[in-house]
């Protein structure tokens, strides 16, 4: 299955070949997403994000509510803060 999972983005500046690039942060971390498709996003917009490329915008309330679901599915284990205490 696909998963795109949402986030905020944090910082956007410009990218190898022409291609936007910039910093989209899922919870507890940040990760380098390409921009490319989603041309007018801007710092602080939410994007959908798969495989390290944003491919719409959605508002807010949507992300929230997506991430919601998917951290009740127990699906966001590489995005959650690591545990300090963890081995």
């Amino acid at each position: 299955m696909c998963l795109g999972v949402p986030g905020q983005i944090t910082e956007i500046r410009p990218g190898t070949l022409g291609m936007s690039m910039g910093r989209v942060r899922f919870g507890g971390i940040a990760k380098e997403v390409c921009l490319a498709y989603v041309p007018e996003a801007v710092v602080g917009d939410y994007v959908l994000v798969h495989v390290g490329f944003a491919l719409s915008k959605v508002d807010e309330d949507e992300a929230r509510r997506t991430y919601a679901l998917l951290e009740r599915m127990d699906d966001l284990g590489d995005l959650r803060i690591p545990d300090a205490g963890a081995p």
